[in-house]
């Protein structure tokens, strides 16, 4: 794992970042490579926003892991500050290698870093195999999730 670089994502990185997204049967119902433009698009608003960062794993140039990490102010729990980590993907070649704890790990980090107090994430309840690697990283399932579809 030494030869792991994790760097802020680009332009270039979409492309493959699409692919992870679309890899499993969830992804492959709600992405599309076809079209890159509105990817794009959301990068760039995530560039412009320094609570948000898009971040791919790189080995020998080629990205094969990514995960957003989103730092939010509150006024809760005496005005901690808390992270979230969504869309995590791991490419299918680099499944069970431990590059999915050097992410989380390094978004622990980036949260410690910046004096957030906590750290969530959601898995779909399907991802089973998901919710014993994030157990396995001390994270607990401890609320129940919502979501509205707009």
């Amino acid at each position: 794992m030494e030869d792991l670089e994790i760097r802020p994502a680009t332009a270039e990185d979409i492309p493959a970042i699409v692919a992870m997204l679309a890899d499993d049967p969830l992804g492959a119902q709600r992405e599309s490579s076809d079209d890159v433009t509105p990817y794009l698009a959301a990068l760039d608003r995530l560039a412009s926003d320094p609570n948000q960062h898009l971040v791919v794993g790189a080995r020998e140039g080629r990205v094969v892991g990514t995960l957003q990490l989103t730092v939010i102010p509150g006024l809760s729990r005496r005005g901690s500050t808390r992270s979230i980590i969504e869309g995590v993907r791991i490419h299918a070649d680099e499944r069970g290698s431990g590059l999915g704890t050097r992410l989380i790990e390094w978004a622990i980090g980036e949260s410690r870093r910046q004096e957030c107090q906590l750290v969530q994430l959601t898995s779909d309840n399907t991802r089973t195999d998901a919710h014993r690697f994030y157990e396995r990283l001390g994270f607990m399932a401890s609320h129940v999730g919502f979501k509205l579809h707009l």
